[in-house]
């Protein structure tokens, strides 16, 4: 599993840096902030929901704002809150990113379907997807 989720990881997101200049768990932060009400989360969320530690999530989304991607808001109820939210370039570009990601998705297991070693386990996992 974890050969697997490194070499399809590899793949996507040698793909959408390739095409945007992000990699996949910036990527993964503008879908999650895209789904999120407003558009925005608070920074421990957006820790959860890209699986990375606070610091690494700090500097993520200051790569993400300083490409307009994403911006900082401070809650209106509790000052001490921060949230990160996408922009409208941000949505912009994850609507243009889906495809390469989807794609780039499709092409990694296609080749990892032809290792031995991982053929078995990505045939269950397409049969999920």
């Amino acid at each position: 599993m974890v050969a697997l989720h490194s070499q399809v990881d590899a793949v996507v997101g040698r793909a959408l840096q390739r095409h945007f200049g992000i990699g996949l768990s910036e990527f993964l932060a503008l879908i999650a902030c895209s789904a999120a009400p407003d558009g925005e989360m608070r920074m421990q969320d957006l820790t959860d929901a890209v699986n990375l530690n606070q610091s690494s999530v700090s500097r993520m989304v200051t790569r993400l704002e300083r490409v307009g991607l994403t911006e900082r808001r401070v809650c209106e109820h509790d000052r001490r809150g921060v949230y990160t939210g996408i922009t409208d370039h941000g949505y912009d570009v994850l609507h243009k990113a889906v495809p390469v990601y989807e794609s780039a998705l499709t092409e990694a297991l296609g080749r990892s379907a032809t290792d031995p070693n991982l053929a078995d386990l990505v045939e269950a996992i397409t049969e999920l997807r």
